[in-house]
């Protein structure tokens, strides 16, 4: 059992004859770490997973499409910045841990068959017209499909919308003649790494399982409980899945609500920042969310979208959820009102005005810059004839339509050589105090300045 205190192994599962034939030696494999543990995608969730069962003593195989990614894993070297090369290159020369590229629908897949557990971790974006895309989910599931065997457990971890385990990865898996619950288990737990908090790694995080049997959900149970420090069992594998929406959907909810009283307090010429500050002296039936530039990375922008998608599917309209959207998604626009303003103060225009964006990635202190809105804000601000620069040591280089911008040295000559400073995200490490004592005009969307002394006609917040 994992040394950090994970969940005991439930009383069912040390009575095998309680589980279906093929299923009952996995427990006690799993405890004996004599089973093979697979994760299949090798993106922000999945290496630090399959590092994570690795130093459980597993020995893991993580399973990419990019041919690159499954060199450098095999090579030690990490692309991932929640997991150090230090940390990765042992585990791969004691062959705790090794890469191999994804079979497609319709390859072989002897090395898939091995595995006695396998993780899906794979990406589900949105499509151009805001649907869920989960091509990724059923690639997997059908490369998988090919390699099943009896007595393996699959758990897909991949956000998504409720009924995606039992409605489309349950029949891919099943269209060969196994039967889940019977022949090899089948349940969902939802991914809740947070990229860049070192003070959360994975296996300090509760795990939440459902199966689609209680089998299904004790061998999950089984799994987890041998890397994490809790496992909470959930009734069904769409409980786990609408778990992981609420989560996501609360965040963007609040967002949106705090969002909204920014633009309010603005109108009424108020600092929004100072509001959320005072009311988070209160301690209780208060939770502090802050106000930025939009929403961005792989969950909070999309999963309420799965949500939605579903339920108006099953012919309920999410209000809460839609209106929340409409006001987070209208951010990036607002944030370019907001440079428009300060620059037509100083009888300035965006069209011709040198703007250096601070922070590209879509949080602070990560490389991330999926769905991020300074993406959006900086071709807003293209498309309306700014000459942009921008500065993120965590980025080295982005790219607006045809263009390729590389991240600048921010030193005290850029900042004034710039007509505005929008900061968009707050890395640590900044030298915001040289930002304000430099550049002309700040936007700060962040609230990165808060106690810097400058000039304040030269700060414009949020």
């Amino acid at each position: 059992m994992h040394s950090g205190g994970a969940t005991a192994a439930p009383a069912d599962l040390r009575a095998p004859a309680l589980l279906p034939g093929p299923l009952r030696e996995l427990p006690d494999r799993l405890r004996r770490r004599a089973a093979q543990v697979a994760i299949v995608g090798l993106g922000y969730v999945g290496l630090p997973e399959a590092v994570m069962f690795a130093q459980a003593g597993f020995r893991v195989t993580g399973f990419d499409l990019d041919a690159e990614r499954v060199d450098r894993v095999n090579s030690g070297a990490s692309y991932i910045p929640d997991v150090p090369g230090a940390t990765l290159g042992p585990l791969v020369e004691q062959g705790r841990l090794r890469a191999a590229r994804m079979p497609r629908p319709g390859e072989a897949g002897a090395l898939l068959a091995e595995q006695d557990a396998l993780c899906i971790c794979v990406p589900t974006p949105l499509r151009k017209s805001r649907d869920p895309d989960i091509s990724c989910i059923v690639g997997a599931a059908q490369a998988l499909r090919a390699a099943l065997r009896p007595g393996q457990l699959v758990v897909l971890e991949s956000t998504t919308y409720p009924g995606t385990t039992d409605e489309v990865v349950q029949p891919i898996l099943e269209s060969g003649g196994l039967r889940a619950g019977r022949d090899f288990a089948l349940a969902f737990s939802p991914e809740r790494v947070n990229p860049g908090d070192p003070a959360h790694p994975p296996a300090s995080i509760p795990k939440v399982v459902g199966g689609l049997t209680p089998a299904c959900t004790l061998l999950a149970q089984a799994l987890y409980g041998e890397v994490v420090k809790a496992v909470l069992p959930v009734s069904s594998a769409r409980a786990a899945e609408m778990v992981k929406l609420l989560e996501n959907t609360f965040r963007s909810v609040n967002i949106g609500l705090v969002n909204e009283l920014a633009l309010m307090c603005h109108t009424f010429g108020l600092d929004v920042w100072e509001i959320i500050r005072a009311a988070a002296s209160k301690p209780f039936g208060f939770m502090p969310f802050y106000p930025g530039p939009g929403l961005g990375g792989h969950c909070i922008p999309v999963d309420p979208v799965y949500l939605a998608w579903k339920a108006r599917a099953q012919g309920f309209e999410p209000r809460f959820i839609e209106l929340a959207g409409q006001v987070n998604g209208a951010m990036p626009r607002h944030v370019v009102m907001r440079v428009a303003d300060a620059l037509n103060l100083r009888r300035q225009s965006i069209n011709g005005a040198h703007i250096l964006a601070l922070g590209v990635a879509y949080k602070a202190n990560v490389g991330d810059i999926r769905e991020s809105p300074a993406l959006e804000i900086l071709e807003l601000l293209q498309h309306r004839g700014a000459e942009l620069h921008y500065a993120d040591p965590h980025v080295p280089a982005i790219r607006l339509g045809a263009r390729l911008l590389k991240s600048i040295a921010l030193d005290a000559a850029a900042c004034a050589a710039h007509d505005c400073v929008l900061i968009l995200t707050d890395h640590a490490g900044v030298d915001y105090r040289l930002v304000a004592e430099h550049a002309p005009l700040v936007v700060d969307t962040r609230n990165a300045l808060a106690g810097v002394v400058a000039p304040r006609a030269a700060i414009v917040k949020l």
